[in-house]
């Protein structure tokens, strides 16, 4: 389990797995329930190259967005199992 404190977001916190390059379990702890429950669904089971990429950028307010920290999550998270 991954776990990556969010910035600039409503939501607090991301939890995540990662499984044969896959993600799992996406989970957002705080912000748009309904709206982070659906990103959650729509991005279970895709590789994290992908979901990064798909969600890079993504703005909402203070010039970023919760897609946008999964995708800094992401990040983080390859860069934890490379480095």
């Amino acid at each position: 389990m991954f776990v990556y404190t969010t910035s600039g977001t409503c939501s607090r916190q991301i939890i995540f797995e990662v499984e044969n390059n896959k993600l799992h379990g996406v989970k957002f702890i705080g912000g748009c329930s309904g709206n982070l429950q659906g990103v959650s669904k729509l991005i279970e089971g895709k590789d994290i190259d992908e979901a990064e990429k798909l969600l890079a950028g993504i703005k909402c307010r203070n010039d970023t967005s919760c897609p946008d920290q999964l995708s800094k999550a992401i990040a983080a998270y390859k860069k934890s199992v490379v480095g």
